[in-house]
This record gives structure tokens, sequence and C-alpha cells, in this order.
């Protein structure tokens, strides 16, 4: 059966009425927000001053916490690079033979906790030992060699943590011919427990900071409120939702998130500048590679979004708490 071409052109066009509305409401709304956007970075640019300094306590609050875990971070990166290096020195008795020596450096290189084993006998002990000191002179009056046959175990990495240590440290020490072994890892493991413990309160005073800032935006945002307080009145008596009298205030906290991240941003940079030197200087004399890692574009976009949360949320809370007690009939009543 044929279908008459009039009919198919008729349903096309009804089929293009009803989409109509539907491309023309969301053209609309996102024609509203670019406006609504626009128009409150407006008003902000309208009080520079006050825009500022709220961008510069924003930017504090913000660069302060991430600078502390920036820190952390740096420090756990060179404290796990060492432990990831634990070598155990093990010291032999001064009546122990070279061949004894060698073969206990056999034994415990088909251990398999163990990656390596150096031997360092007590003559290479003592010639580096001259060179080292300086006292090559007096050391030759020695009667005799006082240093002993040493084992350099380094172990397998996934024997490298502390309990792993430990157990390999036991077991070298319980062999024969073994009269001390050194493991120098008590600094380290003090170390990592300060650096937890920091951590714990960075985030504890991140989570007050975040507060902080949003109650700051939140109260700037319910002074804006105040001053438009004719304007919102107007806007709900011709109909206007919330939604539509809420949106110019949320995009307002975000303005102050973004301007606040990225002057977060730049004090984070400027003070990294101003101290790499000193503490490349200072890393240098101990003969480490510790530096602070700066935030990378990852971080720093998420520092930005993350800012614009908080301004949001704050502005959020204020229109929240403020915004229902303004209503049409303040007029008839004035």
């Amino acid at each position: 059966m044929a279908t008459d071409p009039r009919r198919k052109t008729e349903s096309a066009r009804g089929a293009g009425t009803v989409k109509a509305p539907w491309r023309q409401q969301l053209a609309s709304y996102v024609d509203h927000h670019r406006k609504v956007a626009r128009d409150s970075a407006q008003r902000l640019w309208r009080t520079p001053v006050a825009s500022v300094m709220t961008w510069t306590v924003m930017g504090v609050a913000l660069a302060l916490p991430v600078a502390l875990l920036l820190l952390l971070t740096s420090v756990q990166g060179v404290s796990a690079g060492w432990e990831s290096s634990a070598r155990l020195t093990a010291y032999l008795s001064l009546d122990t033979s070279l061949d004894a020596a060698q073969g206990l450096r056999a034994e415990l290189a088909g251990d398999s906790r163990v990656a390596e084993v150096e031997l360092v006998s007590r003559d290479q002990a003592l010639a580096e030992f001259k060179n080292a000191s300086g006292l090559a002179e007096a050391l030759d009056y020695l009667d005799e060699n006082p240093l002993p046959h040493t084992l350099l175990i380094t172990p397998e990495e996934a024997v490298r943590t502390q309990s792993g240590v430990q157990s390999l440290s036991q077991f070298v020490g319980g062999m024969e011919d073994i009269d001390r072994v050194q493991v120098d890892l008590g600094w380290l493991q003090r170390l990592n427990a300060l650096t937890d413990l920091l951590a714990r309160a960075v985030w504890a005073l991140s989570l007050l900071l975040a507060a902080a800032v949003v109650l700051v935006i939140g109260n700037t945002v319910r002074l804006a409120i105040e001053n438009r307080r004719d304007e919102i009145l107007v806007a709900k008596l011709v109909g206007g939702t919330d939604a539509f009298v809420r949106r110019p205030f949320l995009y307002t906290g975000a303005w102050f998130g973004l301007g606040g991240g990225i002057v977060a941003w730049t004090l984070l940079q400027i003070s990294l500048w101003w101290l790499s030197g000193p503490i490349e200087t200072l890393a240098g004399l101990y003969r480490s590679d510790f530096s602070l890692q700066g935030l990378s574009i990852d971080g720093a976009l998420a520092l930005i979004l993350v800012a614009m949360l908080l301004g949001w949320l704050g502005a959020w809370v204020a229109v929240k708490r403020h915004l229902d007690d303004i209503e049409p009939g303040e007029i008839a009543g004035g």
C-alpha cells in the first residue's frame, strides 16, 4: 500500500514541532546560565577591592594545607627510598678466617630473602679507612688490623619492610662467627611515625580551613543577598522560581572559588621558588636528593576545582539559609 507523500510531510512537520520546544528550552536554559555567569563575574569586577580580599583569604586558607601536604609527600618519598635500599651490615668475629667469611657469604647468597651479599675483607676495610680518614701514617704503626671481615647484605625487595628486615637480622645474628648485625633503621621508623602523625594533623587542619572558606564565602554571599533584596523580591513577584533566584549567587560563589584557587596556586609557586634554593643547599650538605615537589598540572586543576566546589558550597549554604526569609509579602507589608 503506497504512502501519501503529503501525509509523510505533515508527519515530519509535526515531529519537528514536537522537538522544537525541547531544543528551544535547552538552548534558553544554557543561554541563561551563560548570561548569569557573565553577570556574576562582572559584579565581582565592579568591587575589585572586596573581591581581591576575599580571593586572598581563600588563597591563603587553601595554600597552607596543600603546602604542608606537598612537604609531607616529599619527605615520605625520600624516606621510602631510604627504606627500600635498606641494607644489613654483619660484622664477623676477629678470629674468623677469610675462607670462613667467604663460606658465610656463599651461604647467605643462597638464601631466598637475600638479593646480594658483598664481602669486605679486613685488609680492604683498613685500606678504605686509611683513604677516608687521612690517618694512613698513624695507622701504619698498628701491630695488627683491628677491623673485622664485614658482610654487606641487601635484602630482596619483598623483604624490605620493618618486620622482614628484623626477621632477617635475627637470622643472620644467630649464624656462627657473626659477632654483630647492624640495621640502622630506627631513626627512619621514628621519622615515618612522625610523618604519619603530621599527615593526620594536616588533614584535620585542611578540614578546618575548608570549613573556614565555606563560612567566608557564605558571609560574603549573605551580604550580596541583602544588597539585592529588592531585586529578589521583584523576581519572586513575577514568578521567578527558587532555582532562578538562587543561580546568580551560586555562580558568585564559584567565581570566588576560582579566584581563590588561582591565588592559592600562585602562592604555592612563589613559595616553592623562594625555598627551593636553600633546601637544595641544605640537602647537598647532607648528600641527600631531597627536593620539594610542586603541584602537577592535574594537581593544580584539582586545587582549582576543589576551591570552586567550596565556593559553590558556601554560596549554597548562605542562599539556603537567607533566601527563604525574603518573601514577596514584605512589599505589601511595607
